[in-house]
């Protein structure tokens, strides 16, 4: 009977192996892993050709101990199901997935005690830098993690040494969203806020006023509602609203979460959408052109925000200065409103 003959597995490739085959000392293969080597674009494209026909995997925990970086960052979002946020993080994936980076993600859920446990923790992972969506952190605490690690910070006006901060024009497009309700002739023009804390939501609510009083318009408390940026809230604000007996003719929103709940409150209420009342929202979610009827808001990409991000501290990873700028905000006109 003739017996057949098991194959041996293959030896484990090797650093040392790597360098033979390339050309180069082990060293050199290590630091080029390690993105710290200065040599030439020969000697590196050797190694990668060395890498990929051995099938060498390098070891992570073995190139930290040796001093290495992990190649991976940390993300601090606030929750992960965002629809704004969640874009956010598809495109940081898109950006450090080539350039050889795991995202490892961490809600904060707007709270900053929360989001500073998911710095400690990721920290703990050592994670090369860090990402920071938004948040509640103070800017002190983003100051001081910058001088220990390259940091990317959205929704702020900030300036640090090994710090950089992505921040949307959210006046200017809270500008355009009721300028444009102006321009159709609406006077009694409702505006739902968004969380009163947060950055942004300061502006759109600032940018609102500055709209109205450009058009020669008084500001009247009685039509700005309180929001949480959430369908919920939006139900809620055009309840109030409307048991307030406040006439108005247009809601802007400060986000397109509260205008769809905004819409749904009408909906129940009678009332059409925009025949009755015009709405605008604000960050042009997938949902919005998808809605009944389609939402006018103001564009702002959520994953334009995540490629930034991602791209900036990939620079600083590099010890270059980041250049990345959000586009400025667009008004794109759908079925949600009408001229009076």
């Amino acid at each position: 009977m003739k017996t057949t003959k098991t194959a041996r597995p293959s030896a484990k490739v090797t650093l040392g192996m790597v360098a033979e085959a390339s050309g180069v000392s082990p060293s050199t293969v290590s630091r080029i892993l390690n993105g710290t080597a200065v040599v030439s674009q020969d000697k590196k494209d050797a190694v990668d050709r060395a890498i990929a026909e051995l099938g060498f995997v390098p070891n992570p925990i073995a190139r930290l101990l040796a001093g290495g970086r992990s190649q991976s960052v940390g993300v601090v979002t606030q929750t992960l199901d965002s629809p704004y946020y969640g874009v956010a993080l598809r495109g940081i994936e898109e950006v450090l997935g080539p350039a050889g980076y795991c995202p490892l993600f961490a809600s904060g859920h707007w709270n900053a005690k929360e989001e500073q446990r998911c710095i400690d923790t990721l920290r703990s992972r050592r994670v090369d830098g860090m990402i920071v969506l938004t948040g509640r952190l103070s800017d002190e605490a983003l100051r001081k993690m910058a001088k220990e690690m390259p940091v990317v910070v959205t929704g702020r006006s900030l300036k640090a040494t090994g710090l950089y901060a992505l921040n949307f024009n959210d006046f200017e497009g809270a500008r355009l969203a009721t300028d444009h309700l102006l321009a159709q002739g609406h006077r009694k023009i409702a505006f739902i806020s968004g969380d009163p804390v947060h950055p942004d939501a300061q502006e759109r609510l600032r940018g609102y006023r500055a709209a109205l009083e450009a058009a020669g318009i008084k500001y009247k408390p009685a039509l700005v509602l309180p929001g949480m940026f959430h369908e919920d809230s939006g139900v809620l604000a055009v309840e109030q609203l409307i048991n307030s007996r406040e006439p108005f003719t247009a809601i802007f929103s400060a986000n397109d979460q509260m205008a769809f709940g905004a819409s749904l409150a009408l909906y129940r209420r009678g009332i059409r959408v925009p025949e009755d009342v015009s709405i605008v929202g604000f960050d042009d979610l997938a949902g919005a052109a998808h809605s009944i009827p389609p939402l006018t808001t103001i564009h702002q990409a959520g994953l334009e925000l995540g490629r930034c991000a991602a791209q900036a501290l990939l620079e600083l990873l590099a010890g270059q200065r980041p250049t990345a700028q959000l586009p400025e905000p667009r008004l794109i006109v759908r079925s949600s409103t009408r001229a009076l």
